[in-house]
């Protein structure tokens, strides 16, 4: 074996080389960059040819020979060894099976040991062909912590949205969630899941920012770049909420439009209007209020509501009473926005999903034993099942206890047996059906500490659709292309139509109760004796499980389709109107 310099273009490919797929357009010219900017680093393989030809043939290299001859030069550097009985066809095998790519890690060491050699963010991009932006993400995660990196270089990596969490903390943070969940003997894998979370701070952005950047300076916002954010779209943001927040706050106040107020979020994160007020979705008259308020993400949003006008009532002989004030407001029944069958079908839903996400979801020890408590709170213990058809049959609650007992008849498992032996009881015991099995407000809690709204199916059926009111229905057109109709159904159609494409979950239906009646159910019962608390239902009498909203009204074959049909509703005016605010 020697090193000699030969002109590439006199290089013959080997027929028999391993790779003959066409390599990516991409790779090529990442080749191509290095080589233009630090020449070939590995000289490529050649051997004599057999058979009597005085030429050479490309035993490994036939990429860097290709992309050495589009980069121009004229010689390049070789190795010369014997030709092989197979014609290197085991070399070329060999060569292209037996590498391995650096790591993350490594790379994010290789890019600062360049810098501190004297190479710009650009010219490394230049080399590598790759974005500068690419180059400065790179050089961020190189800011993780230490023993972090040390655990990722062992091939123990976080995805792409978990590192991007770990990276954007500060070295004090990291160090201190590292304590609580680097490896041990025991375990010696990483929960990367974990170090995320206890890593996430909210941010918001300064896209969805309506004050300008005097107020940002009045309330000592400094916006911070995510360099992982698509370059073509304002990735700013801070993690001071309370100042974002005040000064969102501060600008509705200053640019309130008249009859317009500013109101808080509710708990699907839309306006919280008066009571009695009727959303506007159209164009607003003159005569119509505008509500101002901050939405999840904290972006200003305004929605046009009227008030109905106050009638006074009818006495004897047709004689109008006299009636002041707010008592003087007549008010016609209305069809309530979910039916029956609608409420049933939420519960079934809401089941599900919460039993995949008790599946699938990661859940932390805590929370998990946390979970645990909930579930045995429910108001099904007896136990009543709802993870089959038979509700009136008892979970069998010992096919889960025994797996935790080893062969001594004492307790004995490892700590994947337990967890999964408690989501199985957990699955067993919480439900959110609408009969004998339903937990009440605890799977409701359950499920939004987990995250099972996520998993709630498409909802845009024509059977769920046909559940709601012609206001809910035209309510769920909001944020979508649909037209509303003349007649229901048409609107319907055109909503399941959209819907085949778009997933679609009715506010109605999300896990998350709301705040008062947590509190609520709480106050009941945080001050009840431990013994001889004859009620057990575990949800306040005057509150029932759709946040003090649910509607239980005759099912309709076409809802709005007749008017006339909406007197036969049975809700109160209070259920009306907490479902007319679910309904946005």
């Amino acid at each position: 074996m020697h090193l000699m310099k030969v002109d590439p273009r006199a290089l013959k490919d080997n027929p028999d080389k391993a790779r003959q797929s066409k390599s990516t357009p991409q790779a090529d010219a990442l080749l191509l960059a290095t080589i233009k900017a630090v020449g070939l680093v590995q000289p490529p393989i050649i051997a004599a040819e057999s058979g009597g030809g005085n030429g050479y043939i490309i035993d490994s290299g036939h990429r860097r020979v290709k992309q050495a001859i589009a980069a121009g030069l004229e010689e390049i550097d070789v190795l010369v060894v014997e030709a092989a009985n197979d014609n290197g066809a085991m070399r070329s095998m060999v060569e292209n099976i037996a590498r391995e790519a650096l790591n993350p890690v490594d790379q994010w060491r290789a890019i600062e040991r360049l810098v501190a050699l004297g190479w710009t963010e650009e010219a490394i991009a230049v080399a590598l062909a790759l974005p500068v932006r690419q180059i400065r993400k790179l050089r961020l995660l190189a800011n993780v912590q230490s023993a972090m990196l040390d655990h990722m270089a062992k091939g123990d990596m976080p995805n792409e949205q978990q590192l991007r969490t770990i990276a954007s903390a500060s070295l004090d943070d990291q160090k201190e969630v590292w304590k609580k969940h680097k490896p041990s003997k025991a375990d010696p894998q990483v929960s990367w899941w974990s170090v995320a979370q206890g890593l996430t701070k909210t941010r918001m952005f300064a896209r969805h920012a309506s004050f300008g950047d005097d107020l940002a300076q009045a309330y000592g916002i400094a916006w911070v770049e995510d360099l992982f954010a698509p370059a073509d779209e304002d990735s700013r943001y801070t993690t001071d909420v309370e100042a974002f927040l005040g000064a969102q706050q501060e600008w509705m106040t200053n640019h309130l439009p008249k009859r317009g107020t500013i109101v808080e979020a509710d708990t699907w994160g839309g306006a919280k209007l008066p009571p009695k007020a009727e959303r506007v979705h159209g164009k607003p008259g003159k005569s119509d209020h505008a509500a101002m308020y901050l939405d999840r993400d904290g972006r200003v949003q305004t929605v046009h509501y009227r008030m109905p006008e106050a009638r006074k009532p009818k006495g004897k002989n047709g004689v109008l009473a006299d009636v002041d004030g707010d008592d003087a407001v007549v008010t016609a029944k209305k069809r309530p926005d979910v039916t029956r069958k609608g409420v049933e079908m939420i519960g079934d839903l809401r089941t599900d999903s919460l039993h995949e996400a008790l599946s699938s979801t990661p859940i932390e020890d805590d929370t998990l034993m946390a979970l645990l408590v909930l579930a045995f709170a429910g108001r099904n213990i007896s136990i009543a099942s709802g993870t089959g058809d038979d509700v009136y049959g008892f979970a069998r609650m010992e096919r889960h206890a025994v797996r935790l007992i080893g062969e001594d008849g004492k307790l004995g498992f490892d700590r994947e047996t337990l967890q999964q032996a408690a989501r199985s009881v957990l699955i067993d015991v919480l439900s959110c059906r609408e009969n004998r099995s339903d937990s009440g407000i605890v799977a409701r809690i359950a499920g939004d500490t987990i995250g099972a709204d996520s998993f709630l199916p498409n909802m845009g059926t024509d059977e769920y659709l046909a559940c709601l009111s012609r206001p809910a229905l035209e309510a769920s057109c909001r944020d979508t292309p649909v037209l509303l109709r003349q007649k229901v159904k048409d609107t319907r159609a055109a909503l399941v139509q959209h819907f085949t494409t778009a997933h679609f979950v009715h506010p109605a239906a999300v896990f998350a109760p709301a705040t008062q009646t947590v509190t609520a159910w709480v106050a009941k019962y945080e001050g009840a004796e431990l013994e001889g608390d004859e009620d057990v239902d575990g949800t306040p009498e005057h509150l029932d499980e759709l946040d003090g909203d649910q509607s239980i009204a005759k099912a309709h074959d076409d809802p709005g389709e007749d008017d006339e049909d909406a007197g036969d509703a049975q809700s109160s005016d209070e259920e009306l109107s907490a479902f007319g605010v679910a309904a946005e």
